[in-house]
């Protein structure tokens, strides 16, 4: 029991390292109301789609990695 904490706990960083870097991306890839005229608010309807293909794949697939990630950090807490 005490090695797999001890394992978990030297892995935990490089972990968490992976999962901040595939967040990221995940949100880089989004791409809603971009450009000027999303930022100035002129292209309001753009906020209400629905979410297809792989885009609907994306927005869940970062959902999923911000959860693995807060998780991640809690477990971190824990340990230390």
């Amino acid at each position: 029991m005490l090695s797999e904490m001890r394992f978990i706990a030297l892995m935990l960083p490089y972990i968490q390292v992976v999962l901040a870097v595939l967040l990221t991306v995940g949100i880089l890839l989004q791409q809603t109301a971009a450009g000027l005229g999303g930022a100035l608010g002129d292209n309001f309807s753009s906020g209400f789609h629905t979410r297809r293909g792989f885009e609907k794949f994306v927005f869940n697939a970062s959902i999923v990695l911000a959860i693995a990630f807060a998780l991640s950090a809690f477990l971190a807490l824990i340990i230390k």
